[in-house]
């Protein structure tokens, strides 16, 4: 069970959340929490107790050395941290762990219950999942709750999916149940290049997060990685005729979804970021 002395006081805080695992294609997910902490100094609040929640034959603990050769032993878990974003009036609770092998009730008993304490309002969880797409063209982001509000707010869709799910779904699932307004953002990832990492499918959760939270996030080296991530990809296509062809499949298929509607709204999006960002900066 998380116990601490005593709980932060918050201003309005958001929870965001990623786990390691089923629901991490790419580790796409669980990269954008990564780049959140580090571009906002997150600073470490808890830890769930990994004996409850991991098989550790499953997920083994990992000994790593330091730059003097000291080794150090790190368990699989689940970590909280606090981040205060500059110029922006509301505080992050940010969950980066693996999800668990067992006791998925009590889990998320616990995930909800530290939100509880600290008075989150919004649980935010980003998945990344498989998909038949193009490594060509931009990553798709799917937004989706619940709650009625928060979907004619956002833009947000109601959930349809029907079928197996990981610890994502089961969050979602108990926020609503618990009447705590809850938004899923799922990245697609490429299935013919599902090897981690996925920086570019990384950085459109990250321009997700951007406009849901209406703040400015340091992109840092990912605008760079998903370049270079694509160009690795496009040489490595280029390699093998039948990858080359069914990319140009992928291609032609999505193109004759995207509309150029949609295609003025990314427009539009990106030009509401860079004023965000040029906000940051006068």
């Amino acid at each position: 069970m998380i116990e601490l002395d005593e709980f932060p006081v918050l201003v309005d805080p958001v929870m965001v959340a990623a786990f390691e695992g089923w629901n991490d294609a790419g580790e796409s997910a669980s990269g954008a929490i990564a780049h959140l902490r580090a571009v906002w100094d997150a600073q470490p609040l808890a830890d769930l107790d990994s004996e409850e929640y991991y098989d550790y034959q499953v997920n083994r603990p990992i000994i790593s050395l330091d730059d003097s050769g000291v080794r150090s032993l790190t368990w699989p878990s689940t970590r909280v941290f606090i981040a205060r974003v500059p110029l922006f009036p509301r505080d992050l609770v940010l969950v980066q762990g693996i999800e668990p092998n067992m006791k998925w009730q009590q889990f998320v008993r616990e995930i909800l219950g530290l939100a509880a304490e600290l008075d989150v309002s919004t649980v935010i969880t980003l998945g990344a999942l498989l998909s038949d797409i193009p490594h060509t063209r931009p990553v798709p982001v799917t937004g989706t709750s619940s709650d009625a509000a928060l979907r004619a707010d956002l833009d947000l869709e109601p959930s349809t999916y029907e079928g197996p799910t990981g610890i994502v779904g089961v969050i979602q699932d108990a926020c609503t149940r618990f009447g705590i307004s809850a938004i899923s953002l799922w990245a697609a990832v490429p299935h013919y290049v599902a090897q981690p990492p996925c920086p570019k499918a990384t950085l459109a959760l990250v321009r997700r997060i951007e406009d849901i939270l209406d703040v400015p996030v340091p992109l840092g080296d990912l605008v760079e990685e998903s370049r270079a991530w694509e160009v690795g990809v496009d040489e490595l296509a280029a390699e093998d005729e039948e990858v080359a062809d069914y990319v140009k499949q992928l291609e032609e298929a999505r193109d004759a979804v995207d509309l150029p509607e949609a295609s003025g709204e990314a427009i539009a999006r990106e030009f509401e970021r860079y004023l965000r960002r040029r906000g940051t900066q006068s």
